[in-house]
């Protein structure tokens, strides 16, 4: 009898590009996050925004703030509200941590992605600080350097 061992795929609904312009990610966290069958349904259809969304810790609870989830088409009056304010899962040792971190000047907490794993809605949230406006274009700068050398080598391999 053989075993076959199944790839358990994760499937990307959205990612928040804004924050790693506007922040610098120290460090990142998988958590579960608590929702309403209409607003699974409403992510399996891809219509979610993280944009100006953000993580608050309140009474030993993460929540997460600011995330529109779109409602869903065919609902009824039992739709979910868009805006609502949704609890994030993690362990209270990663809470407390969190809660000590963020505590210091200049940290917070912000939804980088969401995505599917075994059928569960997942979301990485990372440990940031604010870039400054400079810090801003010298990261425009590398990126625009980096892709003129990347083009410059494909150039010359032909």
């Amino acid at each position: 009898m053989t075993i076959v061992a199944k790839t358990i795929g994760q499937k990307y609904i959205t990612d928040n590009r804004k924050a790693r312009h506007d922040y610098f990610i120290h460090d990142t966290y998988e958590a579960g996050i608590a929702l309403t069958g209409t607003e699974v349904k409403s992510l399996r259809q891809g219509k979610v925004n993280l944009k100006d969304s953000f993580c608050r810790i309140e009474n030993g609870e993460v929540l997460l703030v600011g995330m529109h989830i779109s409602p869903y088409e065919q609902g009824n009056r039992f739709n979910h509200e868009p805006l609502r304010t949704r609890k994030l899962l993690l362990h209270k040792y990663e809470i407390m941590k969190l809660l000590g971190i963020t505590k210091e000047k200049g940290y917070t907490l912000i939804p980088l992605n969401l995505y599917f794993k075994k059928g569960k809605v997942k979301v990485t949230v990372g440990l940031a600080t604010g870039k400054k406006l400079y810090d801003k274009r010298q990261a425009l700068a590398e990126k625009e350097a980096k892709r003129d050398i990347e083009r410059k080598l494909k150039e010359r391999n032909y």
